[in-house]
C-alpha cells in the first residue's frame, strides 16, 4: 500500500508562504497515493522556474532539466521505458515561452505523459515580468506601461493541435485538482492540465479571491467532454466566468503504442545487440 511517507523527502522548501505551488504539490501527492503509484515507477521531469522545483520535494525518480526542455527529455524517457508513469511540472513561462515548440511537438506526437503547467501569469523566479499568459494591460516592473501583447491560450492551442485530454485546474481547489491529475495520468496519451496558480509576491491581480469569484466546475454544468466545438468555446471563456475541470477528452492512440519495437516491451528490457548497430553503421 502506497502512503504519504513513501513520497516524503527532507529538502527544504523555500516557496513564498501562500504560494499556489504548495497546493499543487499536495494534490500531486494525493493523486499518486490514490492511484497507488510506487515511487520507483514514477518519473517527475521539470524545467526552470518555481514550478520546476516541484520534483525536489518528492521522493521518486526525478530530472530537473533546462529552461523549456522538460518535454523532450520526458519524451525520450517514455520511449526508453514506456512502463514508467511520467509527470512533467512546468511553469507558464517555462512551457509556453521557452518551451513552446516542444509543447507543440509533444501534443502532435500524443506522447503518453501528464503535463502540469503551474500558470501564475508571471515569471515568478525572475521577479515578476510578464509571461506568455499575462493579460494585456497588466503593469509589471519590466512592463511599466502595461503588457501590449495578446496572451497565449494554451487550451485553445492544445485543442487545435489535436490533444486528446485538455483540462484546467485551480490550486485553490485541491480535491478537484487531485482528481484531474489522477485522470490525466490514467489517460493513455498526452494530458495537459493547465493550473491557475496565484503568485502572492508578483501577481496582485489574479489572487485567490479573484479566482474564487470566477472559477466554476464543469461537472456541475452537464458538460460533454468529447464535444470539440464546445471545448473550444470553453477555452476562450475568461473574464467573469472561468471553467475548470476536463475541457476535452477523447481516446486516441498514443505515440509509444504506435512504435512497433515497443510491442515487445520497454526498450530497456529488450536485448541489446551491438552486431546489429555495427552492421548499420558500416552501411553509412
Amino acid at each position: 500500500m502506497v502512503t504519504i511517507k513513501d513520497y516524503e523527502c527532507s529538502f527544504e522548501n523555500k516557496w513564498c508562504p501562500g504560494c499556489g505551488n504548495f497546493d499543487i504539490l499536495d494534490s500531486m501527492k494525493d493523486a499518486f497515493i490514490d492511484l497507488s503509484i510506487q515511487p520507483e515507477k514514477l518519473l517527475l521531469v521539470s524545467g526552470i522556474g518555481q514550478a520546476g522545483k516541484t520534483p525536489h520535494f518528492l521522493k521518486c525518480n526525478m530530472f530537473h532539466s533546462l529552461h523549456g526542455r522538460a518535454l523532450p527529455l520526458a519524451t525520450g524517457a517514455k520511449i526508453a521505458n514506456n512502463d514508467l508513469t511520467i509527470v512533467v511540472n512546468s511553469g507558464d513561462g517555462d512551457c509556453y515561452g521557452e518551451g513552446g515548440n516542444h509543447f507543440i511537438s509533444a501534443i502532435r506526437r500524443n506522447i503518453d505523459l501528464t503535463l502540469l503547467v503551474h500558470d501564475n501569469k508571471v515569471y515568478g523566479l525572475t521577479k515578476g515580468q510578464a509571461s506568455p499568459t499575462t493579460d494585456p494591460g497588466i503593469v509589471t516592473k519590466h512592463q511599466p506601461h502595461g503588457v501590449i501583447m495578446e496572451p497565449f491560450n494554451p487550451l485553445a492551442v492544445a485543442l487545435s493541435l489535436g490533444a486528446g485530454f485538455v483540462a484546467r485546474g485551480f490550486s485553490g481547489n485541491k480535491k478537484q485538482l487531485a482528481d484531474l491529475i489522477a485522470e490525466g495520468i490514467q489517460y493513455k496519451g498526452f494530458a495537459l492540465i493547465n493550473i491557475l496558480q496565484p503568485c502572492v509576491s508578483f501577481n496582485r491581480i489574479n489572487t485567490y479571491g479573484w479566482y474564487n469569484k470566477r472559477v466554476y466546475d464543469l461537472k456541475a454544468e452537464n458538460h460533454i467532454v468529447d464535444d470539440f466545438q464546445n471545448a473550444m468555446n470553453l477555452a476562450f471563456q475568461w473574464e467573469d466566468r472561468i471553467p475548470t475541470g476536463i475541457i476535452y477528452k477523447k481516446k486516441k492512440a498514443s505515440y509509444t503504442d504506435r512504435i512497433n519495437v515497443l510491442k515487445n516491451g520497454p526498450m530497456i528490457e529488450q536485448e541489446y545487440s551491438p552486431e546489429k548497430i555495427t552492421s548499420v553503421l558500416a552501411r553509412l
